[in-house]
């Protein structure tokens, strides 16, 4: 055996060396610890300060952090997802820009661009930063014209079902249109200019009669609400931006009203080209779905658990069809979209101007037997307990 020691000759300075970093390492804290509690109040670094400095890190981030002491956390991605670039990481801190979000950078430098500054929560089949929905705003006396429309339809009209859960005279969903005069380009021969597709009686409201009527075959119990918004808005001299503000009390009454309501839906149609609001299934046309979340009232969370489990469901039974969920709030946006009156509200985005009623219908049915069996399950499960 050679008399050669097996240990390297310099394991004692590395020892040294990692031993000497590992101490100057906790003396730098307790003395960054005794800066930070001994000067006067007005230097140190607030909470809201750290909080703004951290808010623009992925969530992931702090996430991979803790799943160093604990692999519990690790389970929350899956597997071999890789560990978020700190250089990344740390340009967000630094700019507020993000890498792969170009809208960070715009938004800070075009003005009146943040507007469209929406958080996509899940994202549907196809859906980025490129085609969020977003809602045309024409002058009010625009929406108020009085247009030419043509109404075909091959699709039929709801059928009767046999159900052995019935709600009976209980009215516990609601739907209203806050925007309910936009229409549709190909019932309108008159108009190419998508800003301008709206129409007195042939509009989203359609699309709420026709869901109310599916979700009736089904033993569920549905009102539409039938007061004209547009010509609210024009009866109190608001502009169309108020439509939200103008529907409030429209929803208020409707509630002190009818104490049965449960759910209510306000129905949309997107500004989006039919490229994006179109998805084929099983040989048929539908007018894709979104929806859209509010997140400046204390209800987000429960509204955004309803969205999240409906667009889980019909992706299940109809793939493609929901765009995913997205909130909006902050300066520039409604941010409430009169979802803090009920922990089962929603607003729900339905096509775009270039789909038509066939489209938007079977879209309507579609999410009434998807809503029927989230529904019935529930109640079920409340019935056990």
């Amino acid at each position: 055996m050679s008399s050669k020691s097996k240990f390297p000759k310099n394991r004692p300075f590395r020892f040294y060396k990692k031993g000497g970093l590992y101490l100057t390492s906790v003396i730098v804290l307790f003395l960054l610890i005794g800066l930070l509690t001994t000067i006067q109040p007005a230097y140190r670094i607030s909470s809201g300060t750290i909080t703004k400095w951290t808010n623009d890190i992925d969530g992931s981030v702090f996430l991979h952090l803790l799943g160093m002491e604990n692999r519990a956390f690790n389970q929350a991605f899956p597997e071999e997802t890789p560990l978020p670039s700190w250089s990344s990481s740390l340009f967000q801190v630094a700019t507020s820009i993000k890498p792969k979000d170009p809208r960070s950078l715009l938004g800070n430098e075009i003005p009146g661009f943040s507007i469209y500054d929406s958080q996509i929560l899940i994202a549907g089949e196809g859906t980025d930063y490129t085609n969020l929905p977003y809602e045309s705003s024409p002058p009010l006396e625009e929406v108020l014209k009085d247009r030419e429309a043509i109404v075909e339809t091959e699709e039929d009209d709801v059928k009767e079902e046999e159900n052995s859960q019935s709600t009976g005279d209980r009215k516990v969903v609601y739907i209203y249109n806050s925007h309910n005069r936009e229409s549709f380009l190909p019932h309108l021969p008159d108009v190419n200019d998508p800003d301008l597709a709206h129409h007195s009686k042939v509009n989203i409201t359609m699309v709420s009669d026709r869901l109310a009527k599916s979700l009736e075959a089904k033993g569920i119990g549905a009102e539409v609400e039938e007061k004209d918004i547009g010509n609210l808005l024009d009866e109190k001299g608001m502009e169309y931006w108020q439509s939200y503000e103008a529907s409030r009390g429209v929803v208020q009454e409707a509630f002190a009203a009818n104490k049965d309501i449960q759910f209510s839906f306000d129905l949309h149609r997107d500004a989006l080209n039919r490229k994006h609001t179109t998805k084929e299934i099983k040989g048929k046309d539908y007018a894709r779905i979104i929806f859209v979340v509010g997140e400046d009232h204390p209800k987000f969370e429960k509204n955004l658990q309803l969205a999240t489990e409906l667009h889980y469901l019909i992706e299940e039974k109809y793939p493609g069809l929901s765009r995913g969920v997205l909130r909006k709030g902050g300066s520039g946006t409604n941010g409430i979209f009169n979802q803090d009156l009920s922990e089962n509200a929603l607003l729900i985005e339905f096509g775009g101007p270039e789909n038509n009623l066939d489209e938007m219908y079977r879209s309507a049915d579609a999410f009434a037997e998807v809503f029927s069996k989230y529904y019935w399950d529930a109640e079920s499960v409340e019935g056990d307990s």
